[in-house]
């Protein structure tokens, strides 16, 4: 998934769950890695990231 798109849905998932919303990509992350789907998983790291960043910038 391209970086634009990353960005996009982690924003939206941080606008619906807020502080949940980086649990919740983790959660997605590990359930991808179990199932073996690495590209997936990978994907969901990046919006966990992505998510991280934005709780960063809305702390300051």
């Amino acid at each position: 998934m391209e970086i634009a798109k990353i960005t996009e849905y982690a924003r939206a998932l941080y606008e619906a769950h807020g502080d949940k919303a980086e649990a919740e990509a983790a959660q997605k992350a590990k359930k991808h890695d179990e199932a073996g789907e690495e590209s997936e998983a990978e994907t969901w790291r990046a919006v966990r990231r992505a998510i991280r960043e934005i709780r960063g910038a809305h702390e300051s």
